[in-house]
């Protein structure tokens, strides 16, 4: 299906992805990935286009994220990772960046709370000047090192524009290079993101990234907000996997951006294979996702769906490499029937067929029917 041309690109051309899938999962409750998950799952997302995959966090020496971050590093490059490293005070700074040193990181993201409640949780101390003082430290030691930088407002979407601007400002006169505006706690409106914003963007010589959670369904709404109002950069998750409801997802987020925007500069036919992966490295298994990369995001049990997917999908199946199917328990028709057994070699008469079916589905609790199973099921019946 043809995408249709847009009036009113985004303002300042079009963004940036990173993906926090190898480290936003690590604060999701019983998910934990291996390196030969974070080598394939690298691998896949860079195959795809995104900029910069996430992987691991350091605090100090002797990280448990090591093996993590090494099996991206042999994956797709050190220049193609960012490593995430935590902010107390200026002395685990120091051991904290001497791991991403040995560990051969080149870019790294600091964890900086800035709302007055993390602050105070987190660091010991509300105090906005203190809370400047130390990103200023940090951002400081990490440039000298030659790390590029990108630092955070955790919890920036709750922290007032008084207290999370003058933050913000400081650390790019530090020398930072980016600064990330993450959601932590959901928030936002996709209006109030735009105001939020436009206020960082403002800032003389500001690159600006927004990470959003999606708890009220709106990471996504969020974060092409975020772009509108002058972002640069999006965060995302491979099917939105992490804590508090999970990030934005990835698959919603490109294929929103193709279908709003225009944007065919990423590689889709990646991204189901890509969920199933994460879904799966998660422990997971199959729990449900929203979007185009599901199992059921093509299923239908109307033959009008599936002889004219066109008039029914916002994109092809195929373009995110997944597959069209049938899904049916107490619908069944004989187009049905017809569409499931079409090229299966498979002969019968399918409007006697179709009530001998719908027979056992009654007898055996109406269990659901793909098209795999109808095709058995037709071969049962011609031995009938």
């Amino acid at each position: 299906m043809a995408i249709a041309e847009h009036e009113g690109s985004l303002p300042k051309g079009l963004p940036h992805l990173s993906d926090a899938t190898l480290r936003d999962s690590a604060h999701m409750a019983g998910v934990e990935f291996g390196p030969k998950d974070a080598a394939v799952i690298a691998d896949l997302l860079v195959k795809t286009g995104i900029d910069l995959v996430e992987v691991g966090m350091i605090s100090g020496p002797n990280s448990k994220d090591a093996d993590l971050v090494l099996a991206a590093h042999e994956a797709v490059g050190p220049e193609r990772s960012m490593t995430l490293v935590v902010v107390q005070d200026r002395q685990q700074v120091t051991k904290a960046l001497d791991e991403a040193e040995r560990l051969g990181v080149r870019h790294i993201m600091y964890s900086i709370p800035t709302s007055e409640q993390h602050a105070r949780l987190k660091l010991g101390s509300p105090s906005p000047k203190y809370l400047q003082v130390l990103a200023r430290s940090a951002i400081s030691q990490a440039k000298e090192r030659g790390f590029h930088v990108t630092f955070s407002g955790e919890d920036g979407a709750r922290t007032p524009k008084g207290r999370l601007v003058p933050y913000v400002t400081a650390g790019f006169e530090a020398g930072a290079d980016r600064f990330r505006l993450a959601e932590t706690v959901a928030y936002l409106s996709p209006w109030q993101m735009e105001e939020v914003i436009a206020d960082l963007t403002a800032i003389d010589g500001s690159e600006i990234e927004i990470h959003s959670h999606n708890m009220l369904g709106m990471a996504v709404a969020n974060s092409l907000a975020a772009i509108r109002a002058g972002a640069q950069w999006i965060s995302a998750t491979v099917g939105g996997i992490g804590e508090r409801g999970g990030n934005a997802p990835l698959a919603e987020l490109l294929t929103s951006l193709r279908v709003i925007h225009g944007d065919t500069r990423f590689d889709l036919t990646h991204l189901t294979e890509l969920s199933r992966v994460a879904l799966r490295g998660a422990g997971l298994g199959n729990a449900f996702q929203s979007g185009p990369t599901t199992p059921h995001a093509f299923a239908y049990e109307l033959p009008g769906q599936l002889n004219n997917p066109e008039a029914y999908e916002t994109l092809p199946a195929e373009l995110v490499g997944n597959t069209r199917e049938l899904c049916v328990r107490t619908r069944l028709t004989p187009p049905l029937v017809t569409w499931a057994l079409a090229e299966s070699g498979v002969d019968v008469d399918v409007d006697a067929f179709t009530p001998w079916l719908i027979e056992r589905q009654e007898r055996d609790g109406r269990p659901l029917l793909d098209r795999d199973a109808i095709r058995k099921a037709a071969i049962d019946f011609q031995a009938v």
